[in-house]
């Protein structure tokens, strides 16, 4: 069909690939969507593009899947929407319309879906360690885009309040010890941050909220967004070759020893930073025996004490 913009509006439907839908599947049939299409010919279509045509259309979706409709209403795409940005994610965009498949088979279509309108984020995500171990060998382990952003109710990553999350957002996976431990990734991310200087400032001393966001290095400060590389990558800007560049984004004084005060998301063990962990262990044996040498002290002194007094009650008898 021809539309009054000059675009061609296809109306050749795929039946195997409908077929093959979760909709095909769940048994549902043409008029089920369709349902102004009541008989041939059918009523002439007054959509002035194919735009207007998607537009209109992808308002059906609410009366099966009500939740997600309204979810998605809150997100940065119905707002741009709103605001006037016509071509702004709907429904149909991500999940097509009439082949549309179950995103759980193919963890790997989410970020290629999205790329469709952010081709330079799915770029650096490609290349990051988090991209290349999906798309090149399909790790079901490691984050797509809806794991951060959320899937229908995305938030805009450029507000206080999603920058207050984000720590969050990384926690989910890096202190999952089922999913860090076959790699050897430490999950004590959560425990170390708030126990150094960033975290313990950005959680603890200063209240915090969207109106007052934590200006302290958090995870996407020092390790990237969407262009996270190994830790052990030389381009990586937490390598130890690389972090003084990265403390003085804050830290423009910082010297050349300043990074060596970072004991990284490890809790000190003899395999890992064994200095500060004799240390430790040391004042663990220090202080406890310390402790009980000044208690057998003042016991001491007090049974002497009382010993003198019982003495001099004696006599003065």
């Amino acid at each position: 069909m021809t539309l009054p913009s000059g675009e061609t509006l296809p109306l050749m439907v795929d039946v195997q690939g409908f077929a093959g839908s979760v909709h095909g599947q769940a048994g549902l049939t043409c008029v089920d969507c369709h349902r102004d299409y009541d008989g041939y010919p059918h009523p002439a279509r007054f959509d002035a593009s194919l735009r207007d045509f998607q537009l209109t259309h992808y308002t059906l979706c609410q009366d099966c899947h009500l939740p997600q409709y309204q979810a998605q209403l809150d997100s940065v795409h119905q707002r741009a929407l709103a605001s006037g940005r016509r071509d702004a994610a709907i429904c149909t965009d991500c999940h097509g319309a009439h082949e549309v498949v179950s995103p759980d088979e193919h963890a790997a279509s989410i970020p290629q879906t999205c790329s469709r309108c952010h081709a330079t984020i799915y770029e650096q995500y490609g290349e990051s360690v988090h991209g290349a171990a999906l798309l090149e060998t399909a790790n079901p382990d490691v984050p797509t885009c809806v794991d951060c952003h959320g899937v229908h109710n995305i938030a805009d990553p450029l507000t206080a309040g999603f920058r207050l999350a984000s720590p969050d957002i990384c926690a989910g996976c890096h202190a999952d010890p089922e999913r860090m431990d076959p790699y050897g990734i430490s999950t004590a991310v959560v425990e170390t941050y708030v126990a150094d200087f960033h975290g313990t400032t950005t959680t603890l001393f200063e209240p915090r909220s969207p109106q007052n966001p934590p200006d302290e290095a958090i995870c996407i400060d020092c390790h990237g967004i969407h262009d996270i590389k190994p830790v052990d990558d030389p381009a990586s800007p937490v390598v130890r070759e690389n972090l003084l560049t990265t403390c003085q984004q804050c830290h423009p004084a910082a010297g050349e020893h300043f990074p060596a005060a970072w004991a990284s998301h490890y809790i000190p063990s003899p395999d890992h930073n064994p200095i500060v962990y004799h240390v430790g262990e040391f004042y663990a044996t220090l202080l406890p025996t310390a402790g009980v040498l000044l208690g057998a002290v003042v016991a001491a002194d007090v049974v002497g004490g009382l010993w003198r007094l019982a003495r001099k009650w004696v006599r003065g008898r």
